[in-house]
């Protein structure tokens, strides 16, 4: 059972997330120096500004070529995609149900795949790719929720969360370019 109902969350507010049982709030770069801190079960995941952060782009972002696509996109872009008054960038899942099956993906996977993308890793993690042409990216901070013991399908709660932040912004998250 969610501690608070999806609509409550307010995506400015950090302490929102909290009160909906995020967890783990941790730098992306004290992540990728210690990936056990993120569990092996399924759940969703949101990355975040921290207070203060300082926004700068660059044209070439530090996310790996996947099948020789190039993961970048032009500066006007990620402005334009920006969303000033929120302090979420992106939202993600691991696990859930894909064509009709329970995928085995945990957080730990997922977690560690999108770190290894944004160390320019050839990895199928090519949602969020827009976090990695911020220059201080490693700074932005990332929490979680797992759903362990709990029937929540990540998907679902992905989907929410967009539709909410949708509602609230309307528009997606800087980094999630579709549901």
């Amino acid at each position: 059972m969610f501690k608070m109902d999806i609509t409550d969350i307010q995506f400015n507010k950090i302490s929102s997330l909290k009160e909906f049982g995020f967890e783990g709030f941790c730098s992306i770069a004290d992540l990728m120096a210690d990936k056990i801190k993120v569990p092996c079960q399924r759940g969703n995941y949101v990355l975040f500004t921290p207070k203060g952060f300082d926004l700068e782009f660059r044209q070439e972002g530090a996310g790996g070529f996947f099948k020789g696509k190039n993961p970048n996109v032009e500066i006007a872009s990620l402005v334009q995609n920006w969303i000033e008054e929120s302090r979420v960038v992106y939202i993600g899942q691991a696990g859930g149900i894909l064509k009709g099956k329970w995928s085995n993906s945990t957080l730990n996977e997922r977690l560690c795949a999108y770190m290894k993308f944004g160390q320019g890793w050839s990895v199928a993690h090519w949602g969020g790719r827009l976090i990695w042409q911020i220059n201080n990216c490693k700074d932005l901070r990332v929490c979680r929720i797992s759903w362990l013991g709990q029937i929540k399908d990540p998907r679902k709660v992905e989907t929410e969360l967009l539709a909410h932040f949708d509602k609230q912004f309307y528009r997606l998250p800087f980094a999630n370019l579709r549901h």
